[in-house]
């Protein structure tokens, strides 16, 4: 068997999925609004978010032969936590913020755990202050959050909501007062309401068009601010969670052979056009840079045949190659082409121009490691799930998060050198990677050993795969709260 070696999944600890349950949680969908809200009750955020500074600062310079428990990280390293603005902001309909694809889909019985929607969340809006202070006094040096696009144009198009330019610009202010660098993603899966209504969302390019509109406006109102910018946080997860199994907003899955790949092709073509835009009008003068940030899990082969390793293969290039490969190789992924024929959108030549290089950086967001096989027979179902042709598991020995999913930090580092080796050392940064455990009561919340072994597992991961050469300049923990 080709697996994970048994010192990693036996001292240290990674997130992954049980893969039993991959239709109700489809791999590296970290978060429904149910999930969100139902982490904030179990996991203890702050203590988390300080296991990994001070286990940042515990990696002290050894010689790697000569004690290969400590990393050295590199000065400038970016430490850092994440939000997205569904998950955190409430105040739904304070201020002039229009309707999301969300707010319809969480208010919907039965969508999310225990009916729960982001009407109040973590009330973030109303309580940024003392979030913002949270995050000083954690030592925080960086801050990825995600503009809510309905805050800042309430129907998508049309005229701009001052009201959220100034929340925004408040939080920004802030951050930088207390020395914290504001990151920001400009789309975290609420898109406006009255562009799924008008357009059908992201199946139509007119969206991608919408979204690169706004984010002309992000860059204009932000960009002297916000040096670090995100298009796209986990587009896979849009369009498979989203249009294939219907867990996600908007809940599609009747069209599940062909919409995720046409929701797929226009995030695309709307982070390369936002990029764009940003290069020409923006970055020289603003001094800043523009990324996408994807989900990737790590497929070991569940033996060492061909077939098996061919098929561990296949399963990444379906999801993190299929959003990265058209931005650094040109075009997507060769097996993509084969499998799918003309279910997978071509793109035009301005299209591919676009793309190419559109990236300054790539974000991983990291959760989980499967095994992977090449199933005995031919899938009796169709969609993306039997297109990728490909049996997923888990290794028994793997240990689970209190949300079944398997933890195993070399996977990590194996994805990490992955994407390394594919598209020629390009910058990384781990934009998510975090865990959901249960805490009954205060005094298990506060003894966190649970998750003070999954930071250590996983930042010994990443310094693992700076020593190996990878290029990687950040860690952000999921979630501040």
């Amino acid at each position: 068997m080709v697996s994970p070696e048994a010192s990693e999944t036996s001292s240290l600890l990674s997130i992954g999925r049980n893969s039993s349950e991959i239709e109700r949680h489809p791999f590296v969908s970290f978060d429904s609004p149910g999930s969100w809200f139902r982490r904030a009750f179990l996991c203890s955020t702050a203590f988390g978010v300080a296991c990994i500074l001070t286990l940042a600062f515990s990696f002290k310079h050894v010689p790697a032969r000569a004690n290969p428990t400590y990393h050295e990280f590199p000065s400038e390293f970016v430490w850092g936590t994440a939000t997205s603005s569904y998950q955190i902001e409430g105040a739904v309909a304070d201020d002039g913020r229009g309707p999301t694809i969300w707010d319809t889909f969480s208010h919907q019985p039965g969508n999310t755990l225990d009916n729960a929607t982001g009407d109040v969340a973590c009330d973030h809006y109303h309580r940024m202050k003392e979030d913002v202070e949270l995050l000083k006094g954690l030592s925080v040096k960086a801050y990825r959050f995600s503009i809510a696009w309905s805050r800042i144009l309430p129907n998508g198009t049309g005229d701009v909501n001052q009201q959220g330019i100034r929340f925004y610009g408040r939080l920004i202010d802030m951050l930088l007062a207390y020395d914290i660098e504001p990151w920001v993603t400009l789309f975290h899966w609420d898109l406006p309401q009255t562009l799924d209504d008008e357009y059908g969302g992201w199946l139509d390019v007119r969206t991608s068009e919408a979204f690169a509109k706004y984010s002309r406006i992000c860059f204009e109102q932000f960009g002297d601010k916000v040096k670090h910018w995100i298009t796209i946080n986990e587009a896979w997860t849009v369009a498979v969670a989203g249009y294939n199994n219907g867990v996600h907003a908007p809940g599609h899955k009747d069209k599940p052979t062909t919409e995720p790949y046409i929701v797929g092709h226009n995030l695309l073509l709307g982070h390369a056009k936002a990029a764009r835009i940003y290069k020409e009008e923006y970055a020289e003068k603003q001094k800043g840079v523009i990324g996408i940030s994807n989900c990737g899990d790590f497929h070991y082969p569940r033996t060492d045949n061909d077939a098996d390793v061919e098929a561990a293969h296949r399963a990444m290039l379906f999801q993190f190659g299929w959003f990265v490969d058209p931005i650094l190789l040109g075009d997507y992924p060769e097996v993509m082409r084969k499998q799918l024929g003309n279910r997978l959108p071509v793109f035009t030549s301005d299209e591919r121009q676009d793309l190419q290089g559109s990236a300054d950086f790539l974000g991983l967001n990291y959760y989980s490691s499967l095994l992977a096989a090449e199933p005995k027979q031919k899938p009796t179902f169709g969609g993306y799930w039997a297109d990728i042709f490909t049996e997923l598991s888990d290794l028994p020995t793997w240990k689970k998060s209190s949300m079944g999913w398997n933890i195993v930090p070399g996977g990590l580092r194996k994805m990490l050198l992955w994407i390394s080796e594919r598209y020629d050392d390009p910058l990384l940064y781990v934009t998510e990677n975090g865990a959901a455990f249960d805490e009954p009561d205060l005094a298990t919340a506060r003894n966190d050993e649970n998750r003070r072994r999954f930071f250590e597992g996983h930042l010994r991961a990443c310094a693992e795969a700076i020593d190996a050469g990878v290029r990687l300049g950040g860690y952000f923990a999921w979630s501040l709260m």
